[in-house]
C-alpha cells in the first residue's frame, strides 16, 4: 500500500512494539529491564526486540562479551517517534485516563509540564486537522486519490 501510515505501522503498529519504543524513550535499554517491566514473554520480547533491530528502530550494542549481552538503543529513526509516541500518550491521557495522566513530561527550558502541540514549519501556527488539507506529494503513484475536502471533522 502506498501510504506512510500504513508504512509506519508494519514497522511499529504492533501493540508490544509501541510499548518497547515507550520505555526505551524512558531509558529502558537492557532486555531484563523490559521484561520486567513490560510482563512480556522473553520469546515474544526477543521477536519484537529483532524487528525493532532489523527495522532500524532500535540497535543493539554489546555491553558484555561473556556471556554475550546487549543495550536496545533508539536509532535516529526511533527517535522521530517521539511525535508519535506523544500523541499516543496525550490522547490517552484526554480519553483513557480518568484519575489523569499516569505520566507528564517536563520542558527542561522553563521546567514547566509541556502539552505538545503540532505547529507549521513554515509559519509557526497551530494546527489541527481542520487546518490542512491533502495533496499529492512527490511519491504519489498513477493517479492516487486525495481527497479534496477535509474530512477529518
Amino acid at each position: 500500500m502506498n501510504c506512510s501510515v500504513a508504512q509506519c505501522l508494519e514497522v511499529v503498529g504492533e501493540w508490544w512494539s509501541m510499548l518497547i519504543i515507550r520505555d526505551a524513550f524512558l531509558g529502558v535499554t537492557r532486555f531484563e529491564d523490559f521484561h520486567e517491566r513490560l510482563g512480556i514473554s522473553r520469546n515474544v520480547l526477543n521477536q519484537r526486540l529483532g524487528s525493532l533491530v532489523d527495522a532500524g528502530v532500535l540497535e543493539r550494542v554489546a555491553y558484555c562479551e561473556h556471556p554475550p549481552r546487549y543495550d536496545y538503543r533508539l536509532t535516529d529513526k526511533g527517535k522521530d517517534l517521539w511525535p508519535v509516541m506523544t500523541a499516543m500518550r496525550q490522547w490517552g491521557d484526554r480519553w483513557a485516563a480518568p484519575d489523569g495522566p499516569p505520566l507528564q513530561v517536563m520542558h527542561k527550558a522553563c521546567g514547566h509540564v509541556a502539552e505538545i502541540v503540532p505547529t507549521c514549519s513554515e509559519c509557526g501556527q497551530g494546527v489541527t486537522g481542520r487546518d490542512v488539507r491533502a495533496v499529492a506529494g512527490p511519491g504519489a503513484v498513477g493517479e492516487q486519490v486525495v481527497l479534496s475536502r477535509n474530512t477529518s471533522a
